[in-house]
């Protein structure tokens, strides 16, 4: 197979169903999507302790639905196939969310990203997916878009926020918390 096939040298790409322009917002959403994915990838690749065994392999799941996520979001013609992506990954990471999130400290005020290499990473991997989140906000006002997917990348930006804390943590370093931030967090009932 050859990589390239020179049909979008005139600035058009295929997607499931037809082509659109390599700038049009629905390039833009599974791009971002694709981007956050390798993020993701560099993120693992930096996790070579054992403490963080059960959180790698969490992480390349979620790799294999954010290509579930942009071929949902490559669907032009929607009756062309079913959804990928659906209600219960969304409840997975809720589950993976509350099961994390029990190992951390308390925190009560907005804390700075870094921390150990695979924290930061991982607090990348968060930011690049607001931004993944808001292209699909954007096609959604002009596409039909399976809108678990918006709901997917909503919850897995949280679930980045908690397992970059689950990394520090597993790793000894502590979160260093916004100097100038006021208490903003309810502390976890135990």
């Amino acid at each position: 197979m050859r990589i390239y096939t020179r049909t979008g040298d005139k600035g058009q790409t295929g997607v499931i169903g037809g082509r659109v322009d390599k700038d049009d917002v629905r390039v833009e959403a599974y791009g971002t999507t694709d981007e956050l994915n390798c993020f993701l990838g560099q993120a693992i690749g930096a996790m070579s302790s054992d403490k963080l065994a059960d959180l790698k392999a969490d992480l390349e799941l979620i790799q294999h639905e954010l290509f579930d996520c942009g071929s949902d979001l490559a669907l032009l013609k929607p009756e062309l196939r079913p959804y990928k992506v659906t209600a219960d990954m969304v409840d997975r990471l809720e589950a993976w969310i509350d099961k994390y999130d029990a190992e951390t400290p308390d925190i009560t005020r907005f804390i700075l990203p870094g921390g150990s290499a695979a924290s930061s990473l991982l607090h990348v991997c968060r930011t690049v997916c607001r931004r993944a989140e808001r292209r699909v906000v954007t096609l959604s006002k002009q596409a039909e878009i399976n809108e678990e997917v918006r709901r997917y990348l909503n919850r897995l930006s949280d679930f980045f926020f908690t397992v970059a804390r689950t990394a520090n943590h597993r790793e000894g370093v502590p979160d260093v918390e916004y100097a100038r931030s006021p208490e903003v967090f309810r502390r976890k009932s135990k």
